[in-house]
């Protein structure tokens, strides 16, 4: 049996994130820490790309692809909304860039441990909890540690009101000659066919004038045929940006759970959930990537000084609330999404929407944020929502859940 202080369970964002802030000096931390990670196949996460917004310099910029100080939206009629972020920058990083910048920073630091295996069972102990792993070569290993850190994706999500999919396909493209605008994240791009219900956008990262990541996305109860997003994305790219010949050198998919449902972050004495399955991903963007550094930052500083590390609640009840509001007004079609978001970025600064989105602002301005938008349809909304019952969401998961680049508001 082995014996650790730590047990983290999913080298992901979450995983990997809070096995950083456990290991903050050269010296290493008092704690010893395992971090296990599934072995190569089905289990293990496919590549993918997470974005945020922060200050101009980081935790992570080693690993960070680009950054840009301006993000743009169209509305359906063609008309662009631009702004700066002031301070802020939006970056975009690899997840195989931010895994290789975390295993060198841990490569040598005392304690810290890396397996590979599957997780048959987690169980609870009088010391803490045992978790039973299944090394790829077969053999069966118990890790026993105080206190177990479990990052994998749940089989299925809570009840809830309103459960909706964000599911997108991307392409990476690249063109023979310069085609886009490096200045500016193509944040929503109404430019598309719209659902009834829901909405679709386009969102492009310019990394060269040569190269980009184009993302076809919506948010629906089902996901689409695959043909049907290789159609939206052939479409965006040759009627909206002009695009005639084009090398796609990489795909990416990926579906997030935009739900109202309620997370629960401790699920024994010594066993707790985090990243998406504790609840980190923002109900009404799938944004999850900074949620996950603050509950990294705070559950570190707890293990390290001896208190019990219950992950902070990732988002506050009123956040939660309002985005109950909207997913149930997009999901009845009472909300128009794409006027609904056009309408908010026209009038609110990107800096202030940004900080809205992480919580960061005060009742008064979430008031005043809420005023921006159609008053009337969320007021129904909300008047609405309590009577709806609490549903079983899909039980089907085709594509893995991940963080994406999801919708900023």
């Amino acid at each position: 049996m082995e014996r650790a202080d730590v047990a983290i369970i999913g080298a992901g964002a979450a995983g990997l994130s809070l096995a950083d802030h456990l290991a903050p000096t050269p010296h290493g931390s008092p704690l010893t820490v395992t971090l296990i990670d599934a072995p190569p196949g089905p289990l293990r996460p496919p590549r993918r790309t997470w974005c945020f917004w922060e200050s101009a310099t980081g935790r992570y910029d080693e690993a960070v692809t680009a950054s840009w100080r301006t993000l743009r939206v169209h509305g359906r009629d063609g008309r662009a909304v631009q702004d700066s972020l002031g301070p802020l920058r939006y970056k975009m990083i690899r997840s195989d860039d931010f895994e290789a910048l975390i295993d060198r920073r841990l490569a040598h630091r005392p304690g810290f441990t890396r397996r590979d295996g599957t997780v048959e069972a987690v169980e609870g102990a009088a010391d803490g909890a045992r978790v039973l792993l299944r090394e790829p070569g077969g053999a069966l290993r118990t890790v026993s540690a105080r206190w177990v850190f479990d990052s994998r994706p749940l089989d299925s999500l809570p009840r809830a009101r309103t459960t909706l999919l964000q599911h997108f396909r991307g392409w990476f493209l690249r063109t023979p000659e310069p085609a886009f605008d490096t200045r500016a994240v193509e944040l929503m791009d109404f430019r598309t066919p719209q659902p009834e219900r829901g909405l679709a956008f386009c969102y492009m990262l310019p990394t060269s004038s040569r190269t980009a990541l184009v993302e076809y996305t919506r948010f629906s109860a089902s996901l689409l045929a695959d043909e049907e997003y290789d159609q939206a994305l052939r479409s965006y790219t040759r009627q909206v940006l002009g695009l005639r010949d084009i090398e796609i050198e990489a795909t990416e998919d990926g579906v997030i759970p935009m739900t109202d449902a309620r997370f629960a972050r401790q699920v024994g004495d010594s066993v707790f959930r985090i990243g998406t399955a504790g609840g980190a991903t923002r109900p009404s963007t799938g944004y999850t990537f900074s949620t996950i550094q603050r509950q990294a930052r705070a559950t570190a500083q707890a293990l390290l000084a001896g208190r019990r590390p219950v992950p902070p609640r990732p988002h506050s009840r009123r956040s939660l609330a309002m985005d109950a509001v909207l997913l149930h007004g997009l999901d009845s079609g009472r909300i128009d999404g794409a006027a609904f978001f056009t309408r908010l970025f026209s009038r609110v600064p990107m800096e202030r929407l940004l900080g809205f989105l992480d919580g960061d602002t005060t009742l008064l301005q979430d008031i005043g944020i809420g005023l921006r938008g159609p008053t009337g349809p969320l007021l129904r909304s909300a008047v609405a929502l309590p009577a709806v019952p609490l549903r079983a969401a899909p039980g089907r998961r085709p594509r893995p859940l991940q963080e994406n680049h999801a919708d900023p508001a």
